[in-house]
């Protein structure tokens, strides 16, 4: 399985993401990559990129630059304006911008000079997005990521999302980097993403509304509910669009599980620290076998169990047919005796870690337990694929299911066409089992 893994020690910000990302490309996809962002059409928005050196680890930095300057790329769109306006946002107008952010990324510019933009709201941005020459799914990712940030500043100053503006510059810039990660993500095509946990810094950070805390309120709103800590770096480390990008891409946030790399790639910030100001990005394959002292590993899922002595038959199929649609691992019950003496069952569902609440949820809603018991597992799995092959007449076309790993390979024919073909000859399922797989054998 191709997996992509980020480290964010030093937190997450769209313009490290996009640089990590990038050196992960070969010579030919970087040059296309940059032909790509710079055909967007995004008035006067231009991206290039730079090598970079922090702690003497050589990495990128992605710049986007407005009318030829770098702007504010980790900052304007991030801490957004919440104004009421009874006028219409199309008309130009000046506005002295005090903005005294001390963040420890891409801010190493004057804020007190004048901005001459327009303010633009989650529907204009939503009218940008829609005609860049992008892929629809592209596009659709980029929506995701923006909506998210304007819910958590929706939620963060208590005003509905459409009230929610972002600068004109500071919402180009934003655009082309949650553009970049997006398309860097689609040109990789990992099949699986997971992330560190967050490092978020600490201390306070300025902007027009004040002294915010450290992570400000629309990246803890964002981050609400993953596994985030402090560091030892005082300052804002994490931007809300960093958060928003690992939040729609991340599926699960672990340590470096086993894996065979690839491609190891370094995003880096403006600012120095004693610890490389940097994103790091681990592409490879999820390792299926043995480590090098000869320890099986394996990857962490969650198991939530309950038990019930109340529910028909056909309540417990429909629980656990509604656990399997939304995507369980699986879902079981076991026979069990209960207090009293009375018969029950324990009903099991496996899932992802990071859907714990999801689960937890339906558990409650499917099922009449009172509570539900939750532990972290170990799976070890075979990698599976599903194959069509091509019988001889009668049989038609077949699906066959491989598994291999570990040592082993097992291959199986799916249950739905040996019934087909059952139904159809008048014979049982074993033979008709035993006919399709000589045939494929023959």
């Amino acid at each position: 399985m191709k997996k992509l893994h980020f480290e964010l020690n030093m937190g997450a910000a769209g313009d490290m993401l996009a640089a990590a990302l990038y050196e992960l490309l070969d010579g030919e996809q970087k040059a296309a990559f940059i032909e790509k962002m710079n055909s967007l059409g995004l008035p006067g928005v231009s991206v290039s990129v730079e090598p970079s050196v922090k702690c003497g680890i050589n990495g990128t930095r992605f710049k986007v630059l407005i009318d030829g300057a770098e702007e504010l790329s980790e900052d304007a769109h991030h801490h957004a304006h919440h104004h009421k306006h009874h006028h219409k946002h199309s008309h130009d107008h000046h506005h002295d911008h005090h903005h005294d952010h001390d963040h420890d990324h891409d801010h190493d510019h004057d804020h007190d000079r004048a901005h001459r933009h327009e303010h633009r709201g989650l529907a204009d941005i939503e009218h940008i997005v829609s005609h860049l020459p992008v892929s629809e799914s592209c596009r659709e990712n980029v929506m995701a990521v923006y909506s998210i940030i304007a819910e958590a500043e929706s939620k963060a100053h208590g005003e509905p999302v459409e009230l929610v503006h972002f600068h004109e510059v500071g919402a180009l810039d934003a655009v082309a980097d949650i553009t970049a990660v997006c398309l860097l993500i689609e040109m990789l095509a990992p099949e699986r993403i997971t992330a560190s946990p967050v490092c978020v810094g600490f201390g306070s950070v300025k902007c027009a509304h004040g002294i915010l805390p450290v992570p400000a309120p629309a990246t803890a709103h964002i981050l609400a509910g993953l596994p985030i800590y402090s560091g030892n770096i005082e300052g804002e480390l994490c931007t809300p669009t960093g958060a928003a990008l690992i939040r729609a891409f991340a599926e699960e946030f672990e340590t470096l599980q086993p894996m065979k790399v690839d491609g190891i790639g370094y995003g880096m910030g403006k600012k120095d620290f004693a610890k490389a100001n940097c994103v790091r990005a681990i592409l490879g394959e999820a390792w299926a076998g043995k480590s090098g002292n000869g320890c099986l590993m394996g990857s962490e899922i969650l198991e939530l169990c309950c038990t019930v002595d109340d529910m028909t038959g056909e309540e417990i199929g429909f629980a656990l047919e509604t656990f399997l649609e939304m995507g369980a691992k699986d879902a079981y019950y076991i026979p069990i005796g209960m207090k009293k003496y009375r018969p029950g069952v324990m009903i099991c569902v496996l899932c992802d870690t990071k859907r714990r609440d999801e689960f937890v949820e339906a558990v409650f809603k499917h099922t009449s337990t009172l509570g539900v018991r939750e532990r972290t597992v170990r799976r070890y799995e075979l990698s599976r694929e599903t194959l069509t092959a091509q019988a001889p007449q009668p049989y038609g076309e077949v699906r066959v299911k491989l598994a291999n790993g570990f040592g082993t390979a097992r291959v199986k024919t799916e249950y739905e066409d040996i019934a087909r073909v059952a139904r159809e000859q008048g014979i049982s399922f074993a033979l008709s089992r035993s006919l399709i797989e000589s045939a494929i054998d023959g």
